[in-house]
């Protein structure tokens, strides 16, 4: 807690976290609100809960990612799967064109001039704007709502914050929507255009208010077909009439499309067009070039009694002291122990006397302590920091250690966090870089996404779905070290897929296998009349040969699969050389040292994978050899750690 508090303190110092109201989304079963990141799905639900969210208006606290949004954009240097570094990208959602500025025009009940901004992609469309479309959200919407319109635009509003965000920017819908009432001004002709709001324009994406190019834009022209509004054409292919009807809308395809109908700047391409008409609003003080971004702020306040404690208290005496964060020196703030549960719902911090009332650290009157806490995002975003000197009192970091061992060189974890814990952890080590906390830019230098073993319903395992596999009760029947190799023997690593258990009888005959060749190289199968035998057309010396070669291409590939993650294959490879060794048991080769080094390599190869196995094999191993019972490759051994026990 201290030291998540010293770290949001030092980013409110340097403006990057920050307070502000906001739509919010909600999770009614959890009672807290959540970052955008932490929606999932076509249904908007919780990722915890799966429940589907709701809208609030919430006063939040907030970390400013977007500084970062082109730094996170750059994956130079870092070897991440390509579907990771293609979701990060899509989620920032880097786009340039123009901010254009529509005003609304005067009306009978609207003095008109307010400013309505527009980002758009392509500005050499602008002639073709017809009318204005805004989210139900936005905040000019209920000033610009003509009397006569406000019943039917209130209940439009009240059923577009029901809807989730998907549903309403699926393409495949029946285009909604309700006209306000009132009329924009086009900046480079001068023409009225009705306003309209409709739910497939949201406010969280851009300005919460576009123009509608309807013979240019797919959405836009469904929706000028379904409440018959006007069709401009300002583009035209190669050999098209500047007239010609438009059957559906003409999205731009090659460089040789050309501006029609757009006044002075007809005739010119499309690239030309976008540079001089935005020079033109640039010129006239209506629009200037612009980038714009889909991602977010991360919305980092949690109402619930567990989480960090934000470090900030609220003056009641001198509104000039206003938000107040603590000195170092008063962390941690921790939870208090007497809070009481509300069944009813809602954080508890808010009634919590004990934790509510202090003094203002800036004048000394009484004060209220923020009783929203962190996201625990929040601490998976630097732990392996902490990792390196978790005792450490006199920071959050040792820049000694992190300069010796950061950035992380290997990371393994799941693409379900591309959008969040991974984008989190790269925006809190650019900030803490920029902080002087840390040297590097990067954390992870080198990421592997393992796959999800799934319900056998194909589902994620989760409690509340009743599809989880129960490991203990797996181990109990099979053994840690069986669990284990099926687990890694089910497929590629990287793939997962449903949890099936055929097959892990055969993982348990293996490692049956593997402790009779180390322990018991002279027995031989019964009733197996070629146990033992050496291969056809080999004498002894040729066997122990073919033998060691084995065991030495094994290692290779073992070693090569290890690299890449590819446990399953190693499963096979060792398989495959212990069957040979079962072939050989009980023969000439048996005891040999060319039997030796094979099973000494086996142990070696499977530790990492059969930990607990390959540790009894390789003690008593050495134990029957008459050897001391020491550390070993493949772990300590029993007798090494019985040693430490005793003492």
């Amino acid at each position: 807690y201290r030291w998540n508090q010293w770290i949001f303190l030092r980013l409110l110092e340097a403006g990057l976290a920050y307070r502000k109201m906001a739509a919010v989304d909600w999770c009614p079963k959890c009672l807290v609100v959540l970052a955008r990141e932490q929606v999932e799905g076509a249904e908007r639900a919780c990722w915890r809960c799966s429940t589907p969210v709701i809208k609030r208006d919430l006063e939040q606290w907030f970390f400013r990612i977007t500084k970062y949004a082109d730094e996170l954009l750059d994956h130079t240097g870092l070897d991440w799967p390509e579907p990771v570094r293609m979701m990060q990208t899509n989620w920032i959602g880097r786009s340039e064109g123009a901010e254009v500025v529509f005003r609304t025009a005067a009306s009978a009940h609207h003095a008109g001039g307010e400013e309505l901004r527009v980002f758009t992609t392509r500005p050499d469309t602008l002639f073709g704007a017809t009318f204005m479309v805004l989210a139900p959200e936005h905040p000019l919407v209920a000033s610009l709502t003509a009397p006569e319109r406000r019943a039917e635009v209130e209940a439009y509003v009240a059923a577009s914050r029901r809807a989730s965000e998907i549903d309403r920017l699926s393409t495949d819908r029946e285009k909604t929507g309700v006209p306000l009432g009132a009329d924009a001004i086009n900046p480079v002709n001068g023409e009225r255009i009705p306003v309209w709001i409709a739910d497939y324009v949201l406010a969280t994406y851009g300005t919460g208010a576009i123009m509608a190019v309807p013979a240019h834009d797919e959405r836009d022209f469904a929706f000028a077909q379904r409440f018959d509004l006007a069709i401009r054409r300002v583009i035209a292919g190669p050999g098209v009439a500047d007239d010609a009807p438009l059957p559906e809308a003409y999205i731009a395809k090659s460089a040789d499309d050309r501006l029609v109908g757009s006044g002075p700047f007809s005739g010119a391409s499309c690239p030309d067009g976008f540079r001089r008409i935005v020079a033109d609003l640039e010129a006239r003080g209506e629009g200037k070039a612009a980038v714009t971004y889909r991602l977010r702020d991360w919305l980092v306040s949690r109402q619930r009694a567990w989480g960090t404690p934000i470090p900030v208290v609220y003056c009641e005496a001198s509104p000039s002291c206003g938000i107040v964060p603590l000195p170092d020196d008063q962390l941690p703030v921790l939870i208090p122990s007497d809070f009481r549960y509300r069944p009813e719902g809602g954080n508890p911090l808010e009634t919590t006397e004990s934790f509510l009332r202090t003094s203002c650290p800036r004048c000394g009157a009484a004060a209220r302590r923020e009783t929203d806490t962190m996201d625990t995002f929040v601490d998976s975003s630097w732990y392996w920091w902490r990792y390196l000197s978790p005792h450490k009192q006199d920071g959050a970091i040792d820049a000694d250690l992190d300069a010796r061992w950061c950035a992380v060189d290997q990371y393994t974890g799941g693409a379900e966090h591309a959008v969040l814990h991974l984008l989190y952890s790269r925006f809190f080590c650019k900030a803490l870089a920029d902080l002087g906390v840390v040297h590097e830019r990067e954390p992870f230098r080198r990421l592997f996404n393992q796959g999800q073993i799934l319900g056998a319903d194909g589902e994620r395992m989760s409690k509340s779905r009743g599809n989880v596999q129960d490991p203990d009760e797996l181990v109990s029947r099979h053994g840690a070290d069986t669990v284990r190799l099926f687990l890694m023997f089910m497929g590629p690593w990287d793939q997962g897929g449903p949890w099936s258990p055929t097959g892990i009888d055969g993982v348990h005959r293996f490692l049956r296998r593997v402790w009779t060749v180390v322990l018991d190289p002279h027995g031989r199968e019964s009733g197996d009349p070629n146990a033992g035998r050496l291969p056809d057309g080999m004498d002894a010396a040729a066997a122990a040969l073919a033998l060691r070669q084995a065991a030495h291409r094994t290692l290779a590939a073992v070693t090569d699969d290890h690299e890449g993650f590819r446990w399953n294959t190693i499963v096979a490879k060792l398989m495959e050389l212990t069957n040979l060794l079962m072939r050989t048991r009980g023969g000439e080769l048996a005891g040999t040292p060319a039997w030796d080094e094979a099973t000494r390599l086996l142990l070696l190869m499977l530790a990492p994978l059969a930990p607990h196995i390959a540790e009894e094999l390789w003690s008593r191993r050495l134990a029957a050899a008459g050897e001391p019972c020491a550390l070993s490759a493949a772990g300590s051994s029993a007798a090494a750690r019985r040693s430490r026990s005793s003492s």
